[in-house]
């Protein structure tokens, strides 16, 4: 065998088991993994990657959950998820500015997120897991 031949082979080994090995890590840090849906993509973050976000916070955060169990600290706006696309008055004009939503599981908020790729937005980030998640990371939830 030559020594080209042994060298494809143990780059083809590398990459196998690289792909591997990311394909089964999280993201890292909880934050990015984009999810494709029509009209572009948004972004999902962990509780651990956007408490720290929250200290120097340059977004709009959004509760979407219905009806009203409770809230994370810093939250803007309560928008009903399913009213979103009529009550874009009360997010930014900016189609580009950073919004995160969060509900009490994740399934609301991916629901309101898809609808803003609809319309535009491209930056769009959802607490996966919601603040159920986040309670369970050990972050407070103000609760009514």
């Amino acid at each position: 065998m030559t020594r080209a031949c042994v060298n494809i082979g143990a780059a083809w080994a590398f990459l196998v088991t690289s792909a591997t090995m990311a394909a089964a890590a999280p993201p890292a840090a909880g934050i990015g993994r984009k999810i494709a849906v029509p009209g572009g993509a948004y972004s999902n973050i962990g509780p651990t990657a956007l408490q720290p976000l929250l200290t120097h916070k340059d977004f709009i955060f959004v509760n979407v959950h219905v009806p009203y169990e409770g809230e994370i600290a810093q939250t803007d706006a309560h928008l009903p998820y399913d009213q979103v696309a009529r009550q874009l008055d009360r997010l930014p004009s900016d189609r580009g500015a950073m919004i995160v939503l969060y509900c009490r599981t994740g399934h609301m908020s991916v629901t309101a997120a898809e609808t803003l790729v609809r319309l535009g937005y491209t930056n769009v980030w959802n607490l996966e897991g919601g603040f159920i998640a986040w309670e369970r990371a050990g972050f407070p939830l103000r609760k009514p």
